[in-house]
């Protein structure tokens, strides 16, 4: 298949005007129209990206990943291949056990049986090792203490499902946890109250990931410089951003996209099942958020995640002033970098998948190809 007459952006992250062609699963590289008899997408005036990968989403289009079934995971696949999502990372709420449990069963169930749209890579446990202070809406009954062995339980029954684990390092027995599940997947700072030092001495025991940065953890202060100064400045962390405009002012965004460069801020979405969706009610971890004007609200006004979706942020970035190449990395190399799959996917490069989102001149996807399947494609 030859994708023609494109903006194609390349390994550098320059968009040049070409052709692509693939084969199979895989992209063959840019290439001259020779006239042979191969099936041809005509995109003129489009532009062809490599497909944004989601590391963090709780749920779209109605549906969450905790309701633990097959037809939930498909939707939130579907929905995310409308908005140009290879690959994502299917998001745990703080639950009990045995409801962990069952979901990561089914989600393990459902990544080898394949998906409609998007790929699942893998589970991003973001409960239940955080810290009570900083929980906002999950929900506290069934936090724990880092649990290094009921964790390795969790790894050995469900090999190579959990791609990232959260934890709040201020709490007892995080340094040994983050010593050990370091090996198996990065660890993650997250809904935690933990300071500056202690963020650090987490870095120096393998920590390398920070989940929705800023949001629920100690902020920025002159003397008291938090998590997030630890994150700035240890260079071997990767940082989650949600660019919404709601969660982070735009000139904070543009802090943090200057301080850790271009190959360490990843964007997210965070969303919940009201991804999509009109305003309403809707629930996110057994608790009702009331959701208007694409603000989720939960007990005195508190974000519950977001309703927004990858394209959505870059088109922000883009208004905030981000370089248009360091919003794509964002979305792109970077999370699959994270990942440890950027040999795969993550850029256009002979060899690696087929994984695409084309935009239109709007920047609205209009088609998206998984594996160099097309999933989605609007109406000609």
């Amino acid at each position: 298949m030859i994708l023609t007459n494109a903006l194609v952006c390349d390994e550098n992250f320059r968009l040049t005007e070409s052709n692509l062609r693939v084969e199979g699963e895989r992209i063959v590289g840019l290439c001259s129209d020779d006239g042979t008899n191969e099936e041809r997408v005509d995109l003129r005036g489009c532009t062809i990206l490599p497909g944004f990968i989601d590391i963090h989403i709780h749920g779209a289009a109605g549906a969450d990943i905790c309701d633990g079934t097959p037809e939930s995971l498909r939707t939130v696949s579907g929905y995310l291949a409308t908005q140009g999502v290879t690959r994502f990372c299917p998001t745990t709420m703080t639950t009990s056990c045995l409801e962990l449990e069952h979901i990561i069963h089914n989600i393990s169930d459902c990544m080898s049986k394949g998906m409609p749209g998007a790929e699942i890579h893998g589970i991003h446990l973001e409960g239940p090792f955080l810290s009570a202070e900083k929980c906002g809406v999950q929900n506290e009954q069934y936090i724990l203490d880092p649990d290094i062995d009921y964790f390795k339980r969790l790894n050995e029954s469900f090999p190579n499902v959990i791609r990232i684990v959260d934890i709040a390092p201020e709490k007892s027995g995080a340094m040994r946890f983050i010593d050990v599940a370091s090996q198996i997947c990065p660890v993650s700072v997250s809904h935690s109250s933990a300071d500056y030092y202690t963020v650090t001495e987490a870095i120096q025991h393998g920590l390398i990931h920070a989940s929705h940065l800023f949001n629920a953890m100690t902020p920025i202060n002159h003397r008291s410089p938090g998590a997030v100064m630890a994150i700035f400045d240890n260079d071997r962390v990767t940082a989650e951003l949600i660019c919404d405009g709601i969660h982070l002012h735009p000139s904070v965004i543009r802090m943090a996209f200057t301080l850790l460069g271009r190959d360490r801020t990843i964007i997210v979405s965070d969303s919940m099942r009201a991804a999509g969706m009109p305003d309403g009610e809707y629930y996110l971890g057994g608790k009702k958020v009331l959701v208007y004007d694409k603000r989720t609200s939960y007990a005195n006004g508190r974000l519950a995640g977001s309703t927004t979706s990858v394209i959505e942020e870059i088109r922000n970035l883009l208004r905030y002033g981000i370089p248009y190449d360091h919003a794509i990395r964002s979305a792109t190399i970077n999370p699959a970098r994270r990942l440890e799959i950027d040999h795969l996917t993550g850029s256009i490069e002979r060899g690696k998948f087929a994984d695409l989102a084309v935009l239109d001149p709007r920047m609205q996807v209009i088609m998206t190809m998984v594996r160099g399947r097309i999933v989605h494609r609007t109406a000609e």
